[in-house]
């Protein structure tokens, strides 16, 4: 059996940091920020993505991106309804995985490549859920000490 190994000290002053809860947020939607201005400043190019990846009505597809890149990044940093802003990222997240990460439908280095990003993006999801787990644990903890 292993023996439980502490924490060390420094890392726990690490984590305890008041600032580091924040600058996660901000790094976990940092993709989907710069992708969200991305396609709104070139909604041409954003619609023609969409329509490469057999979303269509491209224009439809390509402002629900924005808007849920946007607002869904937002909500997270601001750590405000943190599983809407992030459930909606995690689900446009998956359609993503689905239809450009389509590992399944390739070979060779095209399904390595597919594959690794398919996994990435199960891996942010991940990250996703974490985030909103946490931001509820802390509210409902801010809740009671009230």
């Amino acid at each position: 059996m292993i023996g439980r190994i502490d924490t060390p000290r420094l890392i726990r002053q690490i984590l305890a940091w008041p600032w580091l809860w924040p600058l996660v947020r901000l790094a976990l939607v940092s993709a989907y920020l710069i992708g969200g201005v991305a396609k709104l400043s070139d909604f041409a190019g954003a619609v023609a993505e969409q329509e490469r990846f057999g979303l269509n009505p491209g224009w439809l597809w390509a402002t629900l991106a924005i808007v849920i890149e946007l607002g869904g990044s937002l909500l997270v940093v601001a750590n405000r309804l943190v599983w809407v802003g992030a459930g909606g990222l995690g689900v446009l997240t998956f359609v993503a995985m689905l239809t450009a990460n389509a590992f399944w439908l390739s070979t060779g280095h095209e399904q390595f490549v597919a594959m690794n990003a398919f996994f990435e993006h199960l891996g942010l999801i991940a990250g996703l859920v974490v985030a909103s787990i946490y931001a509820e644990a802390t509210a409902s903890r801010r809740n009671h000490v009230s």
